[in-house]
């Protein structure tokens, strides 16, 4: 009798609240939808972890704010690394087995992804997402490849190729052919810097190279490698550090007058929170556009700024818009598919097309389905300078002549 009751005001229950329009569904299917991220949130790289946290909320608020996904919302759960290779490998193996995390984002650099990238290949119902890294092997390297893993940042050899030709061209034009290199001790240093150099000899451009500094990460005095170079007497100077270790290594050099009578080419000058806290930009320093609020100057990359300023009263970087882009194309995924399954969001964003406030192929950017690796974002060269837009007289990348180029890059190099 007691059975019978309870099992009719459980119907009862059920039966009102779908009358009332209350949600029928069980507290599994409502529960938040976690995605981990591990990434550097301490130390001189804070900066990834700031920016990619920023990042990534913006776009997790954006789609919490119209629903989720029927009614489940997404939740960010972040570890600290410290930047420690085996931390990050550790805490990624946390998240998925302690936290419940079946997407899981890479917001470390370099030496961290790859330790990561093992986690994720070897947890193959995970699906992992690289969104800082830009070493190219990390997904350019077939034997690294994974079906559950993507890489959504640029690739340096995208920065190398594009850079390579337009160093050239400056230097074949004043001709500029002694040079010097400075580049972390690490893996994206000591692949990047041969690599442009390579490409600025392909296009016809002559190179002497008369000195190389190859410094330590966070490494707090550069005093032996600038009076290395200033002892060599380069014209141009390569310069591939990033974050605080790229404005720390300009600030001293510029003591010591380095960039007097040089030219300088720098992956990461167009970094804001690079170029907004030098003491002093060197007289001539080119580098690739990283985020610029009016490159390209579209309603929606204005949006998309003005949005980011509203809401964490600062300005993105480069790291902040690729986090962006994992969530705009997971959350995609997941509304073709309506599923927050790994399994199924990998099969749809296979090829995906994204659009996106720095997508260069009609609004959109791609992710390769033959390497997972993000292709057709904004992507120009220019000369920085020390005020907003820090980026000027960009040099548009042609997108069909770099994924040529990168084609040939990868036969050289075995990939392909």
């Amino acid at each position: 009798m007691n059975d019978k009751i309870t099992r009719r005001k459980v119907l009862a229950s059920a039966t009102a609240a779908s009358v009332l329009g209350w949600p029928s569904l069980t507290f599994a299917q409502n529960a938040p939808i976690k995605i981990g991220s591990v990434t550097t949130a301490t130390g001189r790289s804070a900066v990834l972890g700031a920016s990619t946290r920023r990042g990534a909320l913006l776009e997790i608020d954006r789609f919490n704010a119209a629903g989720g996904l029927n009614g489940r919302m997404l939740q960010l759960v972040e570890r600290d690394s410290k930047g420690a290779p085996d931390a990050a490998a550790s805490l990624t193996r946390e998240l998925i087995a302690s936290e419940g995390c079946e997407i899981v984002l890479d917001c470390d650099s370099s030496g961290a992804a790859f330790a990561v990238h093992e986690v994720f290949r070897s947890m193959p119902k995970v699906l992992g997402l690289h969104c800082v890294s830009e070493t190219s092997q990390l997904s350019a390297d077939p034997q690294l490849h994974a079906p559950n893993v993507f890489r959504i940042a640029r690739q340096g050899i995208h920065d190398t190729l594009s850079g390579g030709r337009f160093a050239a061209d400056i230097c074949k034009k004043r001709n500029l052919t002694r040079w010097a290199t400075v580049s972390a001790d690490y893996a994206y240093g000591r692949q990047t810097t041969p690599e442009f150099m390579d490409v600025v000899r392909a296009q016809g451009a002559k190179v002497d190279l008369v000195a190389q500094a190859w410094p330590k990460l966070a490494q707090p005095d550069y005093t032996e490698n600038i009076t290395a170079i200033l002892q060599a007497r380069p014209q141009v100077i390569y310069v591939s550090l990033f974050g605080g270790d790229l404005s720390a290594f300009l600030d001293q050099a510029a003591v010591f007058g380095l960039f007097e009578q040089t030219v300088v080419f720098s992956n990461f000058i167009g970094d804001y929170t690079t170029i907004s806290v030098l003491k002093s930009v060197p007289r001539e320093i080119y580098g690739p556009n990283r985020y610029q609020p009016d490159y390209p100057a579209t309603a929606d990359n204005r949006s998309w700024f003005d949005d980011y300023q509203k809401k964490f009263k600062d300005y993105p970087t480069n790291w902040t818009w690729q986090a962006s882009f994992a969530i705009r194309a997971l959350t995609q995924a997941m509304r073709e598919t309506n599923s927050a399954a790994p399994d199924r969001l990998m099969k749809a964003m296979h090829g995906m097309e994204v659009q996106f406030p720095l997508g260069a192929h009609q609004g959109k950017a791609v992710l390769r389905a033959s390497d997972h690796t993000l292709t057709h974002y904004a992507l120009g060269w220019g000369r920085a300078q020390a005020k907003a837009p820090y980026l000027t007289n960009i040099v548009d990348v042609d997108w069909d002549q770099l994924v040529q180029q990168e084609t040939a890059w990868k036969k050289a190099k075995g990939y392909a």
